[in-house]
């Protein structure tokens, strides 16, 4: 029996603002008396929430940002670190199994996600920039993976596979071992940030390129995604020949068709996503 698929334009957040037109998504972590940390349930809501984007839902792209002029001060001190002190080793594993599926189910949707990072970014909001495929920083985004100030090590929610990956891993091990912040432009001159924009047109310039994602080829961004994160796994015989069937397939869709179609024509394609 066919699984009915969600229409996730409509979905109804509980722990965060979630609305999406022409396609794309935003998401607003709404906390903003507190910089925007995470609790127990925002957490298992924000993964539940891109399991059910792998079907797709109505939705592109998706941006996600902060209220109040900052992006995530991580796990809140009260309602998670003070109860992590508390729970038996069976809990623990739990909690931090539930904030690793978070990264999984991030990096495992098809659409792009791209963060806009204003202000306070750490810990757990580090980790949801970096699970991002984009970042863009306004000139205040501070950045830390504060992991060690708390007694933690820096290995949370996948950052020594990831961090170094992006901006290398001498930068990624000082970074995981001091838990010092960096600004803006040192995380720009990283890799970490794509750009920065200006505090007011930050989220512009974000939901502008997710407007142009989303009326892009879908088929060809979720695939472009999946093996972006596959072959961080493969060498590169390995690579170039899944790349190639990859690619063989995709030539089998419509919007391959389409974008034929056009130039021959000299207009601009209009993908449809099959």
């Amino acid at each position: 029996m066919k699984t009915e698929i969600p229409d996730l334009t409509g979905y109804a957040a509980r722990h965060f603002l979630w609305r999406v037109e022409n396609r794309v998504a935003h998401l607003t972590l709404n906390r903003p008396e507190k910089k925007n940390p995470l609790t127990f349930e925002s957490y298992a809501e924000l993964r539940d929430l891109f399991r059910l984007l792998h079907e797709g839902g109505g939705v592109r792209a998706v941006v996600i940002d902060g209220a109040g002029g900052n992006f995530c001060s991580g796990g809140d001190v009260h309602e998670i670190i003070g109860p992590l002190t508390k729970m038996d080793e069976k809990g623990l594993l739990e909690f931090t199994r539930m904030t690793g599926d978070l990264v999984r189910a991030m990096r495992a949707c098809p659409q792009p996600i791209i963060a806009a990072i204003d202000g306070i970014c750490a810990g757990a909001g580090a980790m949801i920039a970096l699970a991002s495929d984009i970042r863009f920083a306004s000139p205040t985004a501070r950045t830390a993976f504060l992991f060690v100030r708390v007694g933690l090590a820096g290995c949370d929610m996948g950052a020594c596979a990831m961090l170094p990956r992006v901006i290398g891993q001498g930068r990624a091990a000082e970074l995981l071992y001091t838990g010092r912040s960096f600004d803006a432009a040192e995380g720009e001159r990283s890799g970490f940030y794509n750009a920065i924009h200006a505090a007011d047109e930050l989220l512009p310039a974000a939901m502008k390129l997710a407007g142009e994602f989303a009326s892009g080829p879908t088929l060809a961004h979720a695939l472009t995604k999946k093996m972006l994160h596959l072959e961080w796994n493969m060498g590169v015989n390995e690579a170039i020949e899944a790349e190639a069937r990859a690619q063989a397939g995709l030539m089998k869709s419509n919007d391959f068709r389409r974008a034929f179609d056009a130039f021959a024509a000299k207009r601009k394609p209009v993908f449809e996503g099959d």
